[in-house]
């Protein structure tokens, strides 16, 4: 039988139940993040990562319902905008702290992906040793649409993505710079069809919708991040994520959000 915890659900399956599928289960959500589910993969993992390696011997990590995950739950950001500084850190803590879990589980970690793969989802995906995704799934680091930097030093945990740089300004992360480009860029969604100056101008359109205080910062913490101690990092990061969540642009970003609006930054439709 299931074990059933809330906000995740967790089974077991394969030879000598050695292989643990972890869902998420908050499909009408979409699957996004609130506290409880933070808390909760935490917890899964920081067990799973306790089991010897003849009882685990892989995890399948999905989500239930239309999406994968979609980022944040609004009940949560709307929550977060109120906090203090100190509250707030300890908020983007958590989040790391549980992208932490997922990464350092012992045994290998597959994301079975589908729909929705947004801000904190994606950053599911960063943390997994494989993504196996469904054709049309949707990736992005988005938040800075919003105004908010999100955790994209997430982005330079697995190797596979360590050469992938967490855009702040796409609803795509940027294609690995490397023969073959071309290829990868169909596989993920990307046109990657020989006509970059189309291409160019989807940026530059992305660009203006992001907000520019956090697109800057969300660009930052990747470069502030390198060779700092992991500790280092994951504090840094939690600081920058506080001190944009309290900002005006946040603040604005998350208003239009829920009229249903652009926001004052974003340049109207064409």
């Amino acid at each position: 039988m299931p074990d059933v915890a809330g906000r995740v659900r967790i089974e077991r399956s394969g030879p000598g139940d050695a292989i643990a599928r972890v869902t998420l289960t908050r499909p009408d959500a979409h699957n996004a993040f609130d506290a409880s589910t933070i808390a909760e993969l935490r917890s899964t993992f920081a067990a799973l990562a306790r089991e010897p390696a003849p009882r685990l011997r892989g995890v399948v990590l999905a989500g239930d319902g239309p999406s994968f995950c979609a980022g944040a739950d609004v009940s949560w950001m709307r929550a977060a905008l109120h906090l203090d500084t100190e509250a707030n850190e300890q908020d983007a803590m958590a989040m790391a702290e549980m992208f932490e879990a997922i990464d350092t589980c012992p045994a290998p970690v597959i994301a079975r992906v589908h729909g929705l793969a947004l801000g904190g989802g994606m950053g599911l995906c960063a943390v997994s040793d494989l993504v196996i995704a469904e054709s049309g799934t949707r990736f992005g680091f988005t938040e800075t649409r919003l105004g908010f930097c999100g955790d994209h030093r997430a982005v330079c945990h697995c190797p596979d993505w360590r050469d992938t740089r967490a855009s702040a300004v796409s609803e795509r992360p940027t294609l690995r710079r490397r023969a073959g480009a071309a290829d990868r860029a169909r596989a993920r969604g990307g046109r990657g069809d020989g006509r970059p100056g189309r291409g160019c101008r989807r940026c530059d359109q992305r660009s203006a919708h992001a907000g520019p205080t956090a697109a800057r910062a969300a660009k930052a913490i990747i470069r502030e991040v390198r060779g700092l101690p992991h500790g280092s990092s994951k504090w840094h990061t939690a600081r920058v994520i506080a001190r944009q969540r309290q900002g005006e642009e946040a603040q604005e970003g998350f208003r239009a959000f829920v009229d249903k609006r652009r926001p004052a930054w974003a340049p109207p439709e064409e």
